[in-house]
This record gives C-alpha cells, structure tokens and sequence, in this order.
C-alpha cells in the first residue's frame, strides 16, 4: 500500500476512490449526484480532488452503499478497564507500622 503523505494525496486518492467505485457500479456522475442529492460540480470536485465539504462525502458514501467506510472513520468509543485502574487517587500518606508487644525501636 502507497503511503500518502499530505492532505492533497488523500483528497486525490479518496477522490479516485469514489469514482471508481462509481464506475464499479455502472452509475454516471449524473445519476449519483441525483440519488445522492448534490450538485453535478460537488461530485465532479470530489473525484477529482479539488475538495468537497463533508455533507457531499458522506452523501455520496451512503448513496454508493459504502456506510462501512464512515463507520471506519468514526469508530464507537468505548471504556477501557485499563483506563480505570489508572484512575484512582494516588495514596496521600503511608500507616506506620503496627507495634508488637514487647519489642521497642
């Protein structure tokens, strides 16, 4: 796999993404920004790579049934046990210790 290494590699690499999915399915840019309800010039700005704002992705992910790919960018948060060990108060002060009967310090 191909690092990417700046915004404008990855906005170039999702863009050509989209659009080959696109073709994958046998839908026009016309037809897509239809069912997806964006203009001709957002979807045409997102495969190229020239941007898009994050309503247009989203719209055209879920129009081209790929949610699994948001759902990869926002994964559910969820508690880790660790996390709450590591939470408690660390101990103010120690016990002396306990003295027998019969020995002295």
């Amino acid at each position: 796999m191909n690092e990417i290494s700046n915004p404008e590699e990855l906005t170039l690499a999702v863009g050509e993404n989209i659009r080959a999915l696109r073709l994958q399915k046998n839908l026009s840019q016309h037809s897509l920004a239809a069912q997806a309800g964006v203009s001709m010039t957002a979807l045409r700005h997102l495969e190229s790579g020239q941007g898009a704002n994050l309503t247009t992705l989203i719209r055209i992910v879920r129009a081209l049934d790929r949610q699994d790919w948001l759902d990869s960018l926002a994964p559910k948060i969820t508690i880790n046990p660790l996390h709450m060990a590591a939470s408690h108060a660390t101990r103010q002060r120690a016990r002396s210790k306990k003295k027998v009967h019969g020995e002295e310090k």
